[in-house]
């Protein structure tokens, strides 16, 4: 049913009132100036209904049971963050806005080992976020805010936790960034998680997430580092942007392209 509520909304959003198709058409263009407009068009149709899939899908997490998404997103090799776990090492998750990102706060407390959390950043609308925190909350995962979390919230938990980050958020008002190369374009990208990894010695994973077909997914862990004190300023960083970059690649329709990526231009002096 809920597929095809999202193909009515394909259809009617966007072949009729092509939602944010400049936006989309814009970063596709920028993104692959070597493509075709026919397979910009390919991958931008894809892309839509990937994207009300997704809301479809979020929409679900309201009544799904965590049960039920553990069976639509796998998660290869958990076993692989449980020596960390034993170590007292905490984790720093990064992410990005790729196949189905909601349904990891739900898929991964009940597989692994450490507290799981997120850091979010509060809405003004209070409706919206008390609508959005339940969903992600759910799961298992802590939702954290940015003002708890420099209030000092993570020097009180005294098990291991995991952290999660979507690092792909365009960074308007933060001014500590680090400007790199993403997609071919100059890029800001938020600091957040190199900075929390060296200030609590955390060990960076990368979590791969792919779309398999409609309403399923697979994650697969992979260690970007273990030892952040001993990577030079930027490497992180570097290293989760990269990640996303090569997901893209093999298949960019799934990645978030309504979203306003590259707004922010960089200063003299940044």
């Amino acid at each position: 049913m809920i597929y095809g509520l999202s193909d009515f909304l394909y259809f009617v959003v966007y072949r009729v009132f092509r939602y944010r198709q400049k936006v989309v058409d814009g970063n596709l263009k920028s993104s692959f100036p070597d493509k075709s407009e026919k397979e910009i068009a390919k991958i931008r149709n894809k892309f839509y209904h990937h994207f009300f899939d997704i809301i479809m899908e979020s929409i679900k997490l309201f009544s799904a049971s965590t049960e039920e998404i553990m069976k639509r997103m796998e998660v290869t090799n958990p076993e692989l963050l449980d020596k960390f776990y034993d170590q007292g090492k905490d984790l720093v998750i990064c992410g990005g806005h790729y196949s189905n990102w909601e349904f990891v706060t739900h898929a991964f407390p009940p597989r692994v080992k450490h507290l799981m959390s997120a850091i979010y950043h509060q809405l003004k609308n209070k409706f919206f976020e008390k609508v959005i925190l339940e969903s992600r909350s759910r799961g298992g995962t802590l939702m954290i805010s940015r003002k708890q979390t420099r209030e000092g919230y993570y020097d009180t938990v005294t098990e291991p936790v995991g952290i999660i980050f979507g690092t792909d958020q365009s960074p308007t008002i933060a001014k500590k960034v680090y400007w790199t190369t993403f997609l071919g374009q100059e890029t800001a990208v938020a600091f957040g998680a190199e900075k929390f990894a060296k200030e609590r010695d955390a060990v960076v994973i990368w979590g791969d997430n792919e779309k398999l077909g409609r309403g399923k997914f697979r994650v697969t862990f992979k260690v970007l580092t273990e030892t952040p004190h001993d990577e030079p300023y930027g490497k992180i960083t570097d290293l989760h942007v990269r990640a996303l970059e090569e997901q893209i690649l093999k298949e960019p329709a799934y990645w978030l392209w309504t979203h306003k990526r590259w707004k922010r231009k960089r200063k003299a002096g940044e």
